[in-house]
């Protein structure tokens, strides 16, 4: 498989740069089998049946996004830089990985202030940063959401800059444990009233959590993509999740992960159709020719051409099937990517 068999023309008008509201009302194509049908995501209820399961991630996102500045002093005096850091995760030494921009106006010892509150030093310097804050714990929390911002990808950040609203619109309503810098954006579609309809419908939810790391828009830049290596994102599925999604397999439902981060996660946990619990990091990187263990169905966003994403719907539905699909979306104005509309995708043997 080569990289361009996973590329598409997108016009750039269907890149969304705001999310629907409500969020239930985007748009919501569902593929089944080789049925298309154009509805919106309030219709979810009536297209899934009585004793499916949606996993969904319960990942909080940080504002993990800083502008700060560092001085240092030279023959002129006093010399002042403005830094932009986007926090990626926290080590073990308690110390954050981060990008900087620029990088070359930091060295090892600086500091860089981000607000009177949140200030760092460098640690290290190579492929990115290493910064150890001078605050942790809940005071950390605290100042980190005064002074952060959150970390658009860089196809809306490009177009935008973040702002008040996306404090909300890029946040889960059931966003519980901190930890992301980036959204599992197809859970983002879900607002009380839609939760409410597919509780009285008889479909289940189960929450695991997967960390989505920043890594998720790296690019690919092999030509064979099976020899691309994936980024590592931290997960958990808890006992009781676990216990869940295998009841729900056992008695006939089918187990439908909202958003790619959540299908990777179980499809890491899970052995021979039976998932068990898991706590650690994740590399997973599903292409056609992966064998399912046990996902039946996907709820997610339109994603980037040439990305592990799209290659991961292609090996859900079927290369040929995933480009007809998308096809289908540019030619309806589905709108594209984190903040866009929504695909149900249901295998034909489902």
């Amino acid at each position: 498989m080569k990289l361009d068999d996973f590329d598409f023309d997108l016009p750039d008008g269907l890149i969304a740069t705001r999310p629907a509201r409500p969020r239930s009302s985007a748009k919501l194509l569902v593929a089944e089998g080789a049925q298309t049908r154009d509805l919106t995501v309030a219709d979810l209820p009536s297209t899934l049946r009585p004793g499916d399961r949606l996993v969904l991630n319960d990942t909080r996102v940080i504002p993990a996004r800083l502008s700060g500045t560092r001085t240092r002093m030279s023959a002129q005096g006093e010399v002042t830089a403005k830094i932009e850091v986007t926090l990626m995760e926290p080590q073990a030494d308690g110390t954050w990985s981060a990008l900087g921009k620029p990088m070359r106006k930091l060295k090892v010892g600086e500091k860089v202030i981000f607000s009177n509150e949140l200030q760092a030093e460098v640690k290290a310097i190579d492929e990115g940063l290493r910064l150890a804050f001078n605050v942790t714990g809940d005071d950390f929390d605290a100042a980190l959401n005064a002074a952060g911002a959150m970390p658009l990808p860089p196809y809306i950040a490009g177009k935008r800059a973040p702002d008040a609203r996306d404090r909300e619109d890029y946040q889960t309503i059931w966003a519980r444990r901190a930890g992301a810098v980036a959204a599992p954006t197809a859970s983002l579609h879900f607002d009380e009233n839609l939760m409410a309809a597919l509780s009285a419908r008889g479909v289940d939810v189960t929450f695991v959590t997967l960390h989505v790391g920043a890594g998720t828009f790296l690019p690919v830049t092999v030509d064979d993509v099976t020899s691309h290596k994936m980024h590592a994102e931290w997960g958990e599925v808890s006992e009781a999740a676990a216990a869940e999604i295998n009841a729900t397999k056992a008695a006939g439902g089918r187990i439908i992960p909202v958003g790619t981060t959540a299908l990777r996660l179980i499809e890491s946990a899970a052995r021979e159709g039976e998932i068990h619990p898991f706590e650690g990091t994740t590399e997973i990187f599903i292409y056609p020719g992966y064998t399912w263990q046990i996902t039946d169905a996907l709820m997610t966003n339109f994603h980037l051409p040439k990305s592990t994403l799209l290659m991961l719907v292609s090996a859900l539905m079927g290369k040929d099937r995933m480009d007809a699909v998308y096809a289908h979306a540019i030619a309806q104005g589905y709108r594209f990517f984190s903040y866009g509309d929504a695909s149900l995708l249901i295998p034909s043997q489902t």
